[in-house]
C-alpha cells in the first residue's frame, strides 16, 4: 500500500496473463463481481471499455442511497492501464446542481497490470487530483489518509475479488 499525499494504492499479485486480468477489468459488467468496497451494483449500458474517451455508467449504492455515476475513460493501454475520472450522474450526486451532471469531479480511479513473467502485478489506485479535492481524503475523520483506511481496505478486498475471477 501506498499513500502519498493525494495518491492511494494497493498491488497485488495475480496469478493469471495480463491480458486476462485486463479483458475483466475493461469490462464494466464484471466491475460490480469485484468491487470490494461493496457500493457497486451493476453498469447501464455494458459497453466493454476499448478507448480514451469512452464513457460508462454504473449504478452505486451509498449510505442509504442508490445513485449513477457516469464515468470518463482518460488512460487506456490496453493489457496494461485503465482509468477514469467519475461525474454525478444524477441531481443529488451532484450537490442539487443540474450543471455538474456528468462534468468530471477531478479525482482518478484505475489499475495498472504489469507483466511478471507471464503472470499479472496489478495495482488500483486512487489520484486524489487538485489540492481542491483534498476533501476526499480528508472526509470521515480523516479515515482515508489516517490510522484504519477503509478505503484501502475495500482497495484490498477488490484485487482479491479481481484474483479470484481471473483465476477461475
Amino acid at each position: 500500500m501506498t499513500n502519498e499525499g493525494q495518491w492511494l494504492e494497493v498491488s497485488r499479485h495475480i496469478a493469471a496473463a495480463p491480458s486476462r486480468v485486463f479483458a475483466i477489468l475493461s469490462d464494466p459488467k464484471q466491475h460490480s463481481r469485484f468491487d470490494g468496497s461493496n457500493m457497486l451494483r451493476g453498469d447501464v449500458d455494458g459497453s466493454v471499455i476499448t478507448q480514451v474517451g469512452d464513457i460508462f455508467v454504473i449504478k452505486m449504492h451509498r449510505m442509504g442511497r442508490d445513485y449513477e455515476m457516469i464515468n470518463h475513460v482518460v488512460d487506456f493501454e490496453p493489457d496494461r492501464l485503465i482509468a477514469w475520472t467519475p461525474a454525478p450522474g444524477d441531481i443529488d450526486t451532484a450537490g442539487g446542481d443540474p450543471t455538474r451532471i456528468g462534468v468530471p469531479s477531478g479525482y482518478r480511479w484505475g489499475f495498472r497490470v504489469e507483466d511478471v513473467d507471464g503472470e499479472s502485478l496489478v495495482t488500483e489506485f486512487f489520484d486524489c487530483g487538485p489540492s481542491d479535492n483534498s476533501w476526499i481524503l480528508l472526509r470521515e475523520g480523516g479515515a482515508w489518509i489516517n490510522g484504519s483506511n477503509p478505503v484501502v481496505d475495500s482497495m484490498a478486498a477488490t484485487l482479491e475479488r479481481l484474483d479470484t475471477l481471473s483465476t477461475s
